[in-house]
């Protein structure tokens, strides 16, 4: 598996879950001090979009990991969790790192 894989889904659970932190603050001032409500909808919107993308490299970070369907659900469901996806992350990047190469094939003859 190749690098890039790891790092593209690294890099989406961290932009996510902190989309996720800003969303949830963002709702505290829309009903907790009714205010702020355009931009919870800016924010609302950017996180479904991030969301839906780190779900795409999430998948295919699990397919070449070759993790069975619960593994690869509650990877996907931690973006939906806030501050899960920074656990996650670190958890999954400690299983994948050693799946890692670093060089592409060998067929450099």
């Amino acid at each position: 598996m190749k690098r890039s894989v790891l790092t593209r889904y690294r890099a989406m659970a961290y932009v996510t879950a902190v989309m996720l932190l800003i969303l949830c603050a963002c709702m505290v001032a829309k009903y907790g001090f009714d205010t702020g409500a355009d931009l919870t909808f800016v924010v609302s919107q950017a996180h479904g979009v991030l969301f839906m993308i780190y779900l795409v490299f999430a998948f295919d970070l699990s397919s070449k990991a070759r993790w069975p369907f619960g593994k690869m659900l509650w990877v996907m469901l931690s973006g939906t969790i806030p501050v899960a996806a920074f656990f996650v992350e670190r958890k999954v990047r400690a299983e994948v790192e050693p799946l890692v190469s670093d060089s592409p094939a060998t067929a450099e003859a």
